[in-house]
């Protein structure tokens, strides 16, 4: 314990008994402090006048058991959040039916990891209206005679339903899980819906050729260009021989999946998202 008074130069530091008893000597008279501290318990002081010639003896000073504050902070991993944020953008359907699964409207969502990103994959190709939507394609092409050498019939249909699921699985898996895994980008849309018409009309139709690295910068799209010439260069092994063009086909593929991008992002931009109930506050709609 320590005894502070007046006169700094007096001041003086004592151990307690082991019965807790302790003095000082030889005190200036005057007031003073004392200040009686100990492992464990809290510190405690005692203030008082010592007179001259008097023996000043402390009231009985009981310790109190020192209170430890722990602050716990707990916060979830990357992983988790972007887990959460998938869940929610997995309920996201157009008119509450069709699936809008890759498109983002928190602006700086966590990067998702290759499992999420071919999970996602594998939602959206394993969709029933993904099932149905191909199924009308191929009844629009085989009502037009497109792909011709499939020939009419039940036959002719399957294989055009073949075909058309086909490309949704190899543009989807290649251009939105793998490529994005080996190039770490991000195979979402992130909606902008604020500033100008015209800012955002840009924004969307640049999407189609850039995206969000998971290091959260801007870069170009090698994922979808690349992924769309891959599934154009698949394309080649399955559709009939006459019908196949080669590079033409590839390119043919790769400039109308880019362009569809683009379209599809002008209608996130300004559209899909009124339709769309389960939708995060985020940000701003913007007519």
């Amino acid at each position: 314990m320590r005894l502070t008074g007046e006169d700094q130069s007096l001041n003086q530091e004592v151990l307690s008994g082991d019965d807790g008893q302790f003095s000082f000597a030889n005190i200036a008279p005057g007031a003073f402090q004392l200040t009686i501290t100990s492992g464990g318990f809290a510190t405690q002081t005692s203030s008082g006048i010592l007179r001259s010639g008097e023996i000043y003896i402390v009231p009985q000073i009981a310790l109190a058991v020192a209170t430890d504050i722990a602050e716990v902070k707990v916060e979830l991993s990357q992983t988790e959040v972007a887990e959460e944020q998938i869940e929610v953008e997995e309920k996201q359907r157009v008119l509450g039916v069709i699936p809008n699964f890759y498109i983002s409207y928190v602006p700086d969502a966590v990067p998702l990891t290759s499992k999420q990103k071919f999970k996602l994959a594998w939602k959206t190709i394993v969709d029933p209206v993904t099932f149905a939507w191909n199924g009308a394609v191929a009844g629009v092409e085989q009502a037009q005679n497109d792909f011709n050498g499939y020939g009419q019939g039940a036959q002719g249909y399957a294989k055009r339903y073949g075909a058309a699921y086909a490309d949704v699985v190899t543009g989807t898996f290649i251009g939105s899980a793998i490529l994005p895994s080996l190039l770490k980008q991000d195979p979402r849309y992130f909606y902008k819906g604020t500033g100008s018409k015209r800012s955002r009309i840009l924004y969307a139709i640049a999407n189609a050729v850039i995206c969000k690295g998971d290091n959260g910068h801007w870069q170009a799209n090698y994922s979808s260009i690349i992924g769309s010439l891959a599934a154009g260069g698949i394309a080649n092994l399955y559709y009939p021989a006459q019908n196949r063009n080669g590079a033409g086909l590839t390119f043919e593929t790769a400039l109308l999946g880019t362009g569809a991008s683009a379209a599809t992002n002008l209608f996130q931009e300004f559209l899909v998202r009124k339709l769309t109930p389960k939708v995060p506050n985020n940000g701003p709609a913007k007519p």
